[in-house]
């Protein structure tokens, strides 16, 4: 079953393409991870699913319907979505963050309230501690896993992830890695993730989307890419440390 289907997607701006010709299919359940250099156009071709970018041409598709089709702010709240920059309400309380959306659904207080506790619960934050703080008293940590519980929270077909864990130091990232990679096996959501960093692409990514000046240059699972690069564009970006990097996907960190 495939929850995301991108379609001829090419963006421009004036003349310049950012964004050539994208096919690619996500499976229901899958975690694929979109790498490349900055200015490759893959965040772009993120916001494309969410239409918090339009595409100049093409067509994305969430569960076989045209995302243009329908209402861009509904699109929105039906997708998951985090950010490097969290963007938490600082005058919200850590549950109001969480509940923001199921409120704008019009769920009831009390499922609000219950769908909170479960889902700080779920990024290891112990919901009697946390649900009353405001953003400001959270380490960048805890910030970013309050984000990644509020894009879960109306239970999303899709969540996307721009760069979630770019603003943290490497201890801190290391641990959010194993958390969304747990929360995936956990809720088997279908996840899209942006990162430019190749060893967090291996360590998570089902399968990876390497991106090049707005073309897609080879999509396959962390072992053949590592294995069979495509061209020499994947070869330099995957390094003179391939069987390293081969050796650490294979360890049991991450239950595939």
């Amino acid at each position: 079953m495939v929850d995301v289907a991108l379609r001829g997607i090419t963006k421009a701006y004036g003349q310049v393409q950012v964004v050539k010709d994208v096919d690619l299919d996500v499976a229901h359940g899958e975690f694929v991870v979109f790498v490349g250099p900055s200015g490759c156009g893959k965040s772009t071709l993120l916001r494309t699913i969410n239409r918090l970018v339009e595409p100049t041409s093409g067509t994305a598709l969430i569960d076989g319907v045209d995302v243009r089709r329908q209402d861009a702010t509904q699109v929105r709240r039906g997708i998951g979505y985090v950010i490097q920059a969290v963007g938490l309400f600082p005058h919200y309380t850590v549950a109001q963050n969480v509940g923001v959306v199921p409120q704008l659904l019009g769920w009831p207080a009390d499922r609000i309230a219950a769908r909170v506790d479960e889902l700080l619960a779920l990024v290891s934050l112990e919901p009697a501690r946390y649900r009353g703080r405001k953003p400001r008293e959270l380490s960048g940590g805890e910030a970013q896993r309050v984000g990644v519980a509020r894009a879960l929270a109306a239970r999303p077909r899709v969540l996307l992830m721009d760069e979630p864990f770019a603003a943290v130091d490497a201890i801190v990232r290391a641990s959010l890695q194993d958390e969304i990679a747990r929360v995936h096996r956990e809720l088997g959501t279908t996840i899209v993730f942006v990162t430019h960093d190749v060893d967090e692409a291996l360590r998570l990514a089902d399968r990876i989307v390497v991106m090049n000046a707005g073309r897609v240059v080879q999509v396959a699972p962390p072992a053949e890419l590592l294995e069979r690069p495509a061209d020499d564009f994947v070869r330099r970006l995957v390094g003179v440390d391939a069987e390293t990097r081969r050796l650490a996907t294979e360890r049991p960190l991450i239950e595939r």
